[in-house]
C-alpha cells in the first residue's frame, strides 16, 4: 500500500468517526440506570425505554409522530410522483426547469421562514392546532424528496417501452397503470421512505403549526431538552436511530429486489 493510498484510508476512517461518534456517545446513555445524562453510568437498565411507553407525553408524542408520518408520506408520495410525471421529459425546458425548481425550494428554504409563512396562512384557515395542518406542513417539505426520487427513475426509463404499449392499442390510464408506474416503483418507494424520515425528524414546522395535541415525538424531545436533561432523551434517540437504519435497509432492499428483476 503506497503512502496516497494510506493517506485516503485515514481521511477516510476519520471522516467516518467524525460523523459516528455522536451516536457512539448517545446510544450507550439509553441504557443507564441513573436519572443523569453523563458519564460514567451508574449501571445498565431498560427504565427509560419503559417510560417511553408509560409516560403518557412520551407514548401520545411516538403515536402523534406515527400518524403524522404516515399521512405525510401518503400525501407526499402522490403529489411529489404527480409532479415528477408532469416534469418528465422536459428537463431541457426554461418553463418546466423554473416549476422544477418551485417544487425544490422547500428544501433551501429556511424552516423558521416556512413555518411564520405557514402559521399566518394555516390561520386564516382554522388549520393550527391540528393534525391536517401538521400532515400539510412536512408535507411541502417532504415532497422534494419525492420529486427528486421519482423523477431520477423515470428519466432513465426508456420511453420506447411505454410506445410500444401505446403501439398495441393501451391507453393512457393503462400505460400509467401498467407501465410507467411499475418502472417508477424504485423511486416512488425510495421518495416515501425519505418522506416519512423527513416527516418523523422535523421539529421547526411542528413548533410552529401544531398544538399541544399534536406534540410529536422530535417536539417532546426538543421540549425535554429545554426543560430537564432526562435520559428518556437517549432513549428516544436510540429509536430514532434504530428506525432510520431500518428504514435505509428497507430501501436498500427495495432497490436491490428492483435491479434484480428483468426488464
Amino acid at each position: 500500500m503506497n503512502g496516497f493510498k494510506l493517506l485516503k484510508l485515514l481521511f477516510g476512517a476519520a471522516v467516518v468517526f467524525f460523523l459516528l461518534a455522536p451516536l457512539v456517545a448517545i446510544l450507550p446513555l439509553a441504557f443507564t440506570s441513573g436519572a443523569l445524562l453523563g458519564y460514567p453510568m451508574e449501571g445498565y437498565s431498560t427504565r427509560w425505554f419503559q417510560e417511553l411507553v408509560q409516560a403518557d407525553a412520551w407514548r401520545r408524542s411516538i403515536i402523534n409522530s406515527l400518524i403524522i408520518s404516515v399521512g405525510t408520506t401518503a400525501l407526499a408520495t402522490v403529489l411529489g410522483t404527480v409532479g415528477a410525471l408532469g416534469l418528465r421529459g422536459h428537463q431541457y425546458s426554461f418553463v418546466f426547469n423554473s416549476i422544477k425548481t418551485v417544487f425544490l425550494l422547500p428544501m433551501v428554504v429556511p424552516a423558521v421562514v416556512l413555518g411564520v409563512g405557514m402559521q399566518l396562512m394555516f390561520a386564516q384557515y382554522d388549520l393550527l392546532n391540528s393534525y391536517t395542518g401538521v400532515i400539510i406542513a412536512h408535507t411541502v417539505v417532504a415532497v422534494p424528496f419525492v420529486v427528486i426520487n421519482v423523477l431520477a427513475v423515470l428519466q432513465s426509463v426508456d420511453r420506447r417501452v411505454e410506445q410500444a404499449a401505446a403501439s398495441l392499442g393501451a391507453p393512457p390510464y393503462v400505460i400509467l397503470q401498467k407501465v410507467t408506474l411499475p418502472l417508477a416503483k424504485p423511486g416512488i418507494i425510495s421518495g416515501a421512505v425519505f418522506a416519512f424520515a423527513t416527516s418523523l425528524d422535523e421539529v421547526v414546522l411542528t413548533l410552529f403549526v401544531a398544538g399541544p395535541n399534536q406534540r410529536t415525538l422530535a417536539r417532546q424531545m426538543f421540549s425535554t431538552i429545554r426543560e430537564n436533561i432526562s435520559p428518556a432523551i437517549a432513549a428516544a434517540a436510540f429509536v430514532f436511530i434504530v428506525g432510520t437504519i431500518l428504514i435505509a435497509l428497507v430501501m436498500i432492499l427495495t432497490q436491490r429486489k428492483a435491479a434484480a428483476q428483468p426488464q
